[in-house]
């Protein structure tokens, strides 16, 4: 039923007359832009997007932990937010006895929940980090029914880190061993495909996956021409869009992109960005990510005297690191906010 007052239907919602021509554009652009495959996005845009990825609240917290985070973000009408996932941690609790236990723990739960409450509170899409790690085939199939019901159809698809007290990545039992195992199985549940053989014609999903592309080679890879080879099969088998690891040398990006072109890769590339806050970054990231840090914006840290300086010069490398990637025609800039939404607000305010 129509509500009392002037008001006008626009895309299935009552707005009120009040709103201005101007904002009722940016309305009806905002919720006829919702609910769409990240290709999508990207296809219709007349510039360059911007998105942000963010971490699940600590468990313990609660969404609004999570809003406060995004709240002044949304000011720049991001296509997408990601939202990361963290495998479950061993832990040996000390009984009463005085022996240990060995428990799992997950420090930071409901993606799933978290993506939904996303899409209703801020009616923009969401897209959950799925991962081989810690689940069996069966549990990501129940995962993915999951987010098909609640309308959430974009996905990145990701092997996962091993645990912290592990030194090599080793599958769930009955689990998928690698991305691409991972992507297979959602690509087949695309075409109603499902892990019982007794379904038959079953319902069709309507993913688009995303996967992870390392300009600097993964980690794990003897060489880039094989990580390349790698990605090449994973977006043979169903990928849609790449999205990056981190990066601070615009030119590995740019000779990373034109490689990819080079074998056959046509899909968008997405770079993904983060800023250098503290000292204790210049060895925690290259240690962690396996990226390398520019030797003048490494010169440039290692000059300031407290994290504010550092800060500031993080700041101003990501923000010609942006513009550069802009002027180039990257369709999105996708920012990992982790922990420092002022410092992506600074950037993307000078950017976009």
């Amino acid at each position: 039923m129509q509500p009392f007052g002037g008001t006008k239907l626009v895309c299935g919602y009552y707005l009120p007359d009040f709103l201005d021509r101007h904002c009722r554009l940016s309305v009806t652009l905002k919720i006829s832009n919702f609910y769409m495959k990240i290709t999508e996005h990207i296809q219709k845009a007349e510039r360059t997007l911007v998105s942000f990825e963010v971490l699940p609240p600590l468990k313990g917290k609660t969404i609004t932990t999570l809003y406060d985070h995004l709240d002044p973000l949304m000011e720049f009408s991001p296509s997408w937010i990601n939202v990361t996932y963290h495998r479950s941690e061993t832990m040996f609790k000390k009984k009463v006895d005085g022996t240990f236990e060995k428990i799992e723990v997950r420090k930071r739960p409901g993606t799933v929940g978290i993506c939904a409450a996303i899409m209703n509170h801020y009616r923009v899409d969401a897209v959950p980090h799925i991962i081989c790690g810690g689940f069996t085939k069966r549990e990501t199939e129940d995962a993915l029914i999951d987010l098909d019901f609640l309308g959430i159809d974009n996905v990145l698809v990701l092997r996962g880190d091993a645990p912290k007290n592990e030194t090599a990545f080793e599958p769930e039992k009955n689990g998928n061993h690698y991305a691409i195992d991972l992507l297979q199985q959602v690509t087949n549940m695309n075409h109603g495909i499902y892990l019982d053989e007794d379904i038959k014609s079953g319902g069709k999903t309507n993913f688009c996956s995303g996967v992870a592309g390392y300009p600097e080679k993964h980690f794990e890879a003897p060489n880039l021409e094989i990580d390349l080879q790698k990605l090449k099969q994973k977006v043979d088998a169903g990928a849609e869009y790449i999205m990056t690891q981190m990066f601070f040398d615009n030119q590995k990006f740019f000779d990373f992109a034109k490689a990819c072109k080079e074998i056959g890769i046509n899909v968008p590339i997405i770079p993904g960005l983060k800023p250098i806050t503290n000292k204790k970054q210049l060895s925690v990231l290259p240690r962690i990510f396996h990226v390398d840090i520019p030797t003048d914006l490494s010169n440039a840290i290692m000059k300031c005297k407290t994290d504010q300086e550092c800060e500031q010069v993080g700041t101003e490398w990501l923000v010609q690191q942006s513009k550069e990637l802009k002027n180039a025609g990257v369709p999105v800039l996708h920012y990992y906010t982790l922990g420092k939404p002022k410092v992506i607000w600074n950037v993307v305010k000078q950017v976009m």
